[in-house]
């Protein structure tokens, strides 16, 4: 069974930085799509970024471009989100999340959903 676990979460002053991880396990895929989704109280989830292990090609909402990078370890099936500039409107819950349907690519995963999902880790952003 396929197992994400985030990690990196916490509370950061506005303007401030974090870096999330994701590690996963028994995740046996020649090629996958794997990314972060966010959920903020009383909001629904939306996906933040996401990148395929197959090119590289990333995805990243309006909001977060040219504060948020992704990258990942493919060896290490880890996967890192590193956030700059945060604002108080990034706090959320973060998931990883993964997906072996290619079709699309990361713009479409990061749309339309992914097949596994971790369990979370909490970013708050105090102005």
């Amino acid at each position: 069974e396929v197992q994400l676990v985030e990690s990196g979460g916490g509370l950061v002053q506005a303007g401030g930085s974090l870096r999330l991880s994701c590690a996963a396990s028994e995740f046996d895929f020649d090629d996958y799509i794997i990314g972060w989704f966010r959920q903020a109280p009383g909001k629904e989830r939306e996906g933040v970024s996401c990148i395929s292990s197959s090119d590289g090609n990333t995805y990243y909402t309006d909001s977060v471009k040219g504060r948020f990078t992704i990258s990942s370890d493919n060896a290490k099936n880890t996967v890192y989100l590193q956030m700059n500039t945060l604002k108080p409107e990034d706090t959320a819950v973060y998931y990883c999340a993964a997906t072996d349907r290619l079709s699309g690519g990361s713009y479409h995963a990061c749309t339309h959903g992914m097949d596994y999902w971790g369990k979370g880790t909490l970013v708050t952003v105090s102005s």
